[in-house]
């Protein structure tokens, strides 16, 4: 089970990586709610912002479209530091330390640094990612 988590990461950084949507997109359960911090040094979430709401899959495609025809791809440096799976074998969380750099097309440099969780169910054959922190620094 650990290589299957550890694929669904590696999935998920291939598809930012290729810029491919719907790879990415293959990856989210139906009812995952992705809550990010508004910078990474914000642990504390009275900060944080609903930016996209409950997973829907044109809504979230056109978001990652557009920001991946804004941006450009400097580097994408990921490792995962943990994997851990439940005793019961239907869950199971992530910890990667990730180093991602974009640029806009205005030149402006967007830089996820630090140390996300995402958490994982079992659907059926299949894991989802259920949960993700944003992206931390501690």
């Amino acid at each position: 089970m650990e290589a299957e988590i550890r694929e669904i990461v590696n999935r998920e950084t291939s598809a930012w990586d290729s810029q491919n949507v719907e790879r990415l997109l293959s990856i989210f359960h139906p009812d995952f709610v992705w809550v990010w911090p508004a910078t990474s040094n914000d642990h504390d979430p009275m900060t944080w912002e609903m930016v996209l709401g409950k997973f829907n899959h044109h809504r979230w495609a056109d978001f990652y479209q557009r920001f991946f025809e804004a941006h450009t791809l400097i580097h994408n440096k990921r490792v995962i530091r943990k994997v851990e799976i439940s005793a019961e074998g239907d869950a199971a969380f992530a910890v990667v330390d990730i180093d991602t750099f974009w640029k806009n097309k205005a030149g402006i440099n967007v830089h996820w640094f630090g140390r996300v969780c995402k958490g994982y169910a079992k659907t059926g054959d299949e894991w989802k990612i259920t949960m993700h922190t944003g992206v931390l620094q501690y």
